[in-house]
């Protein structure tokens, strides 16, 4: 069985790099959510006049990972402390939020936050999404952005500032979660 996690930390190419390394985790998918047009493109999005966030899509087993477990790797490898930011992107595109799907991951979503509250000076600013309608519609994004750091972003400057780092402290806080250490 395969449950899903929705969560937007910034630039989409970075959180699924950290989350394509974590254990139980079958699927991850790049893309826009809780906009107001339909079908956006990047350029779109980039432009911040959608309302969408670039999120990722996880899907993972439960039985090998819990979701309270994969929010508290989205809050230890991103600064939930920055409003509509990450690093040196801005805009409500790269908000920090979590999308629970039903009741029960809204109140580990909360659960989470506190945690991360905990370790934190300053505010988390995430926020708990529920859209409605069509902001609630999952968009794929383009295919060139799917696996972007395994299939382009070891030659994307950007990414090569930002990933390792992530990497770095995905596999420094949970070594016993993730792929990469599990085979080394």
């Amino acid at each position: 069985m395969t449950d899903y996690a929705t969560v937007a930390g910034g630039c989409f190419w970075c959180t699924e790099a950290v989350f394509k390394d974590v254990i139980g985790v079958e699927s991850v998918e790049s893309g826009y959510l809780g906009g107001t047009v339909d079908d956006p493109t990047y350029r779109e999005v980039c432009n911040g006049t959608t309302g969408h966030a670039e999120a990722i899509r996880i899907g993972y087993d439960p039985a090998q990972l819990r979701y309270g477990d994969l929010l508290d790797i989205f809050f230890a490898t991103h600064d939930g402390t920055q409003l509509n930011r990450q690093g040196n992107d801005v805009g409500t595109q790269y908000r920090s939020a979590i999308f629970p799907d039903g009741p029960e991951q809204e109140a580990e979503a909360r659960a989470a936050i506190e945690r991360a509250q905990a370790d934190q000076a300053r505010p988390i600013v995430t926020t708990i999404e529920t859209p409605k309608g069509n902001a609630a519609r999952w968009w794929p994004a383009e295919d060139y952005h799917q696996d972007y750091w395994a299939t382009s972003g070891r030659s994307n400057p950007y990414c090569v500032a930002v990933i390792p780092p992530k990497l770095q402290k995905l596999r420094k806080s949970f070594a016993a979660k993730t792929k990469s250490m599990a085979t080394a």
